[in-house]
């Protein structure tokens, strides 16, 4: 007989049911920012330096990381599944790498953090199909 995943009833609040959605989101406003950013270099470089700043990409991922590991964690705890959640770190991962690279046009930097946006949003698209 084949094996199904196991679903739990646990009762979430529904800011957490909503995390993934909300992720996505911000996954979304990260591309913008990204292209946002790479257009705005081009064309001032004093806007570009403001947007550029480290800390902005620290708090940035930070904030995805936390996302992740709440959204994604419950989603394991709640539909048994981790592929959402080893999507999600993969992407995370890649982003964490992009962040080591120079914030120049030719470092790949803001494509490399763009495929772990994808990524992440991703993991966080299954998990919420998985919940459904």
């Amino acid at each position: 007989m084949p094996t199904t995943a196991h679903h739990h009833t646990h009762a979430h609040p529904s800011w957490i049911a909503g995390l993934d959605r909300y992720a996505i989101g911000l996954s979304g406003l990260c591309m913008v920012h990204c292209l946002a950013t790479s257009v705005l270099v081009a064309l001032m470089s004093t806007a570009g330096g403001v947007l550029l700043d480290p800390i902005f990409h620290e708090v940035g991922l930070t904030i995805a990381i936390l996302f992740g590991a709440v959204a994604l964690g419950r989603g394991i705890l709640h539909h048994g599944y981790a592929m959402p959640a080893a999507m999600g770190a993969f992407g995370l991962g890649i982003m964490a790498g992009a962040m080591t690279l120079p914030h120049d046009s030719g470092s790949g930097e803001t494509l490399w953090t763009i495929i772990g946006v994808a990524l992440l949003a991703f993991g966080h698209d299954l998990n919420r199909r998985a919940d459904s």
